[in-house]
């Protein structure tokens, strides 16, 4: 049973119904953002009943269709999160939903009565950031930001690190509203891992060389609360952020590491600002003449 002090869950804590994970308002602890993460077979459809929660559609792999106001609308998907961006679908709040399809696949949620249009936003439409430099290189598909999408309150990325790269580093925070210079914005991490692209060639694409698949996430403290979360983390595997500073989240050697970011919280304007630990903010000067890791950007591959 979840407590205000449990943030983080393996694979499965978290099961409601049909749905592998539910984070959302009835979670101790939480108020402002939401996930949930089904894995449907043979066209399996979940319904979505009006929660007062706006929601953004994101296949992890595999493809859906979405059925909501009169409209069913196809997401193609890909075959895994490390096959470059995919398409999503935004919901407003007050709008019903059936989600069916084959795979596994992602719903963010904020709650909201701030009412905004349904948007389809296709891969090509997805702004593909190269952030850092070196091995804290990493790929952020930015689907879900202000500079994209029109929403009421999320704030919704998704982030690929190479392995043995580093990422959500420099540790940095953003648990207070101070204008201009920081947000106050709960965070939810959801992690996938796998092989990185040249090991699942050398395994010819063998499933089982990825069950062991992890990476590594941590969060502490910060004035705003008491958190302490240093784990190693899995496909499936939940992380919840109130309040801290959080990173790095890290590649394991021979594995590559996905999460997919959920963000929303009180403050009057839907921003992202954030402040480094001190203790470490200089790390980002060490960037400048660095190369970019050339394995990036992870692109659809063909096959």
């Amino acid at each position: 049973m979840s407590t205000e002090k449990s943030w983080f869950h393996k694979k499965g804590e978290l099961a409601r119904d049909k749905w592998q994970s539910v984070v959302d308002a009835t979670t101790p602890g939480w108020e402002y953002t939401g996930i949930r993460i089904a894995e449907l077979v043979d066209d399996e459809s979940v319904t979505l009943d009006d929660l007062g929660v706006e929601r953004i559609f994101i296949p992890l792999a595999g493809s859906f269709t979405v059925a909501h106001n009169d409209e069913i609308t196809t997401l193609q998907g890909r075959k895994s999160v490390f096959d470059g961006p995919t398409d999503v679908l935004y919901l407003p709040t007050n709008t019903a939903a059936t989600l069916s399809g084959t795979g596994r696949v992602a719903v963010a949620e904020a709650p909201t009565t701030e009412v905004k249009e349904w948007k389809y936003i296709p891969p090509a439409d997805t702004p593909v950031e190269l952030r850092g430099a070196g091995r804290s290189s990493r790929q952020v598909h930015n689907f879900g930001t202000p500079e994209a999408l029109d929403a009421a309150r999320l704030i919704v990325c998704e982030v690929i690190t190479p392995g043995e790269n580093w990422s959500s580093y420099p540790p940095h925070k953003h648990d207070e509203y101070k204008p201009g210079h920081e947000s106050k914005l709960e965070e939810i991490y959801y992690f996938e891992s796998a092989l990185t692209r040249a090991e699942r060639a050398r395994f010819s694409g063998s499933e089982d060389a990825s069950e062991g698949a992890f990476g590594m996430f941590s969060t502490y403290s910060s004035p705003a609360g008491d958190i302490d979360i240093n784990a190693m983390v899995y496909t499936g595997d939940i992380a919840l952020v109130p309040y801290g500073y959080h990173g790095p989240a890290v590649a394991a050697p021979g594995y590559d590491l996905y999460y997919l970011n959920v963000m929303a919280g009180p403050d009057p304007e839907r921003i992202w600002l954030i402040n480094d630990d001190p203790a470490h903010a200089w790390v980002r000067e060490t960037w400048d003449g660095q190369e970019f890791d050339t394995r990036l950007p992870y692109e659809q591959q063909e096959g």
